[in-house]
Formats: C-alpha cells, structure tokens, sequence
C-alpha cells in the first residue's frame, strides 16, 4: 500500500511539474492503459500513418540478412512492446530466438499479449516486464548464456527528447554488453504534407488517442481533465526536426490536479508528444557514444529505415 502511494505521489509530482511548464506538456508514456495500446495498434493499419506497413515490409523483405546479423542463441528483448505484432515477424521466422522479454509500461494489456504469445510460440520462453524502460532496468535472470538482442520498432525513439534518448542508449549498452546488439526502426525526414497527414488521420483516431491520456490520467491520480474541452493538432515543427502533438484548448478552465489548480487559456496547448524524424547521419550521430551503425535497411522511397547497432568496444 505504501509503495503504491509513493509510485502515485510520484506521478503527481511528475504531472504537477509539467502542466508548470511553458507551454505546458504531459508525459507520452501516460498514453499507454489498456485503452491506449489499442487505440495505438488502431492508428498504425491507418491509410495516412505511413510508419508501421513501410517497416513492416522492410523487416519481411530483408528477415534473412538481419538473422545473420543478430545471430544465434538470441534473447530478444523489446522495450514498449504494446501487442508485439512486428515481433512476431521476426518470432515466426528466426530459429535463433530462444527468450522473448515484451517490456511496457502497462502492465494489464502486456500479460493479457505475453499469455496469447506462450500459446503460439510454445517453444520460446516468455518474460514479460511491466516497468519504464528509459529509466535502469533489471532482467530476468532465466537465460545468462544468451545474446541479448533489444528489438525496438515503429521510429519510438523519435519519441524522446535529446537527454532522454541518451539515457535510453545509456541503459539499452549496459543491457546487451559487448556482445548483443539493437534493431532499431527510424523513421526519416521527409515531406511535410505526408508527415502532418499521418498525424492528423481523418478518422480521429490519433485524436481520441492523444485525448485518451487526459482520461487515463484522471483514472489513474484523480486528476479532472475534461477531454471535450481539448481539440487534438500535430504540427511538423522545422527548427526541432519533429512533429508536435498538441491538444488545444476549446475554452478557458481549470484543472484540479490533487491540491493544485491550473488555469488553462482558450488557445493555449498542452504539449503530449513529440515524433523526432532524422536523417541517417543524424541519427549515427546520435547514437555513436555507445553503438555503431552496422546495417541500414530503407524502403524505395527512403521513408523509413530499420538499423543494426552494435556497442562500440
């Protein structure tokens, strides 16, 4: 009881502190409750969201080159795995996997995945994680001989802001040690009208997903966001490199949160997420304290990409 409390106290202060800010933001990591996951599985078979069938066709088109890259005797592990589906293309293919660890911060939605993943996959073992995987991480301790191979799809890294991204990086070199390695999707620089577009689908759904944080956090500490007061936008934001998702405000008022008060503006927005895109030297940059660029895997119109990273020793 006392830890729940603390984990809950913690949140509001992470709330608290964000909703402080100019402008103010909440945590994209709060979209994923149950509701969340699926709404998010909803967004990626949209025709406009281009990300998930561009890497889906790179990883079947090119499954035999990225086994002999990640090698034998495999422990694949995937941080915000949501309900695995692009793992499955690698789990249906490559002998190699011997331990799958599915890793979310939601915890309900990830065993509900990892039970349905035992029943078809009979032969590798399943450790699912619910934990926040930016932050260190224990494994568990089931397969010590194994390479340790982080799997981490759908261009989430473009997710994180700078710092995050290196303490993610950070952490994922202290998991695989010298001998594992990351497959990474990417998501690359492009034109504006088809990145805009796939933020902004015209059925809604990235709009009652981006929403559906307000209502997952007055669940979770009581806050009282009142979702119909908020109109979603994601804008390609140059100077940053990213597109912003947003939630605007349709008229001014409050928001009690624990024994705060906030005043919100009509027209004023709360920051939820940002979607960072790259180029390929970018994005070596980036990682290039820890890992090394080994393999590059892109689409015929370059939209998307699917990297090898192994540490740097």
């Amino acid at each position: 009881m006392e830890e729940t409390l603390t984990k809950t106290n913690t949140i509001i202060e992470e709330i608290v502190t964000g909703m402080k800010s100019t402008p103010k933001q909440l945590p994209s990591k709060y979209f994923y409750d149950e509701k969340g996951s699926q709404l998010f599985d909803e967004i990626t078979r949209l025709e406009e969201y281009y990300p998930t069938r561009t890497e889906r066709k790179i990883l079947e088109s090119n499954l035999e080159d990225m086994a002999d890259k990640l090698g034998a005797n495999v422990e694949l592990i995937e941080p915000g795995s949501g309900s695995s589906e692009k793992t499955r293309i690698l789990l249906d293919r490559m002998d190699s996997i011997k331990c799958y660890v599915p890793i979310d911060i939601s915890g309900d939605y990830l065993f509900k995945v990892a039970d349905q993943l035992r029943e078809e996959y009979p032969n590798i073992d399943i450790e699912p994680l619910a934990t926040d995987y930016t932050r260190p991480f224990e494994l568990p301790d089931t397969h010590p001989d194994a390479r340790r191979i982080v799997f981490f799809p759908g261009s989430t890294i473009g997710n994180f802001k700078l710092n995050t991204v290196q303490r993610f990086f950070s952490v994922i070199a202290d998991i695989v040690g010298k001998k594992g390695g990351v497959l990474i999707g990417v998501d690359l620089k492009k034109d504006i009208e088809i990145l805009e577009a796939a933020y902004n689908d015209s059925k809604g759904i990235t709009a009652a997903f981006n929403k559906n944080l307000l209502i997952h956090l007055n669940r979770k500490i009581g806050a009282d966001f009142n979702p119909d007061l908020f109109e979603h936008k994601a804008l390609w934001v140059e100077e940053r490199g990213r597109i912003e998702m947003r939630l605007y405000a349709k008229t001014t008022h409050q928001v009690k949160i624990d024994d705060h008060t906030f005043t919100v503006e009509k027209g004023e927005y709360i920051h939820t997420e940002n979607s960072h895109k790259y180029t390929l030297e970018e994005f070596s940059g980036i990682v290039s304290p820890w890992f090394d660029v080994q393999q590059v895997w892109t689409d015929t119109n370059k939209l998307f990409s699917v990297q090898y990273l192994v540490p740097r020793i």
